[in-house]
């Protein structure tokens, strides 16, 4: 949905089926369930990892050298494209918080979890860098222990969301604001990253009335098979246990591309970083 404000007519299309004819526009290497951590959200099946995307934003380079034939004009052409990252929350959901299927809850405490997991991703930041990007937008995670997956599966006792996730995704966000601050500082010559505050555009500030439950009925998280879902998406935050509707995603676009507080993004909006 940033694409749109960015004034691209048409959604980025997926590195599965990019043609030729318009991978110079962009690329969405997105998968879901995918993770920091190879191994978060592999109990659901196949999906592609952010070491894995980063090695299909090779191919595309490859692609592009070879369609552009000019090796200059390429490089000069990838340092002015923006490049978004959103990804983590399946390290949480889809790996720490799932004790039965995966270790790492045993092996670190939520501290540990966060600078391990910030430092992993730093890592991640610096090589899509060093593949030639300038322009970085980095998103953090939003208030996973609200999600109606997340307070279904664990309870809240009596609190609006699940508060321990919470505040172990909030030990993240500092982190993840942390590493972007140090990657501008090692790069303030010739790159711009920013960090965009989910968490500071939380629901309820936006008035919508049903932040925490689903707007269908669900089963093992996803809607059940040809049900009717709620009649008015726009009173609900997530539309089945894990994944927002279009308003709650429209909020998060505006308020990216245009903050509309100091908290929401550092040090730039979309808008900001477009222009430099």
């Amino acid at each position: 949905m940033e694409s749109q404000y960015l004034g691209f007519v048409n959604f980025i299309p997926p590195y599965a089926t990019v043609t030729d004819q318009v991978i110079s526009t962009g690329v969405n290497y997105g998968s879901g369930a995918a993770g920091i951590r190879e191994e978060s959200g592999n109990f659901v099946g196949d999906r592609i990892s952010l070491d894995r995307q980063l090695l299909n934003h090779v191919t595309t380079i490859s692609r592009i050298y070879a369609l552009q034939r000019n090796k200059t004009f390429t490089n000069e052409y990838l340092m002015k494209c923006i490049y978004l990252a959103d990804i983590g929350s399946n390290d949480y959901v889809s790996n720490y918080f799932i004790p039965s299927i995966y270790n790492t809850s045993n092996i670190y405490t939520v501290e540990e979890y966060a600078v391990v997991l910030a430092e992993q991703y730093y890592e991640q930041l610096t090589k899509l860098y060093n593949l030639g990007a300038r322009k970085i937008i980095v998103f953090g995670l939003g208030q996973l222990g609200c999600m109606p997956g997340e307070i279904a599966l664990h309870g809240t006792n009596g609190k609006p969301c699940v508060e321990w996730i919470n505040d172990a995704v909030k030990l993240f966000n500092d982190q993840l604001k942390h590493i972007v601050e140090k990657l501008n500082k090692e790069h303030n010559c010739d790159a711009k990253f920013t960090f965009i505050n989910i968490t500071s555009m939380s629901a309820p500030q936006e008035d919508i009335p049903n932040p925490n439950v689903p707007c269908c009925q669900v089963t093992n998280g996803q809607c059940v098979p040809n049900s009717i879902p709620c009649p008015d998406r726009d009173l609900y935050m997530y539309y089945d246990s894990f994944h927002p509707t279009e308003v709650a995603n429209t909020i998060i676009a505006k308020r990216s591309y245009i903050s509309l507080s100091t908290m929401d993004a550092s040090p730039y909006d979309i808008s900001h970083l477009a222009r430099l």
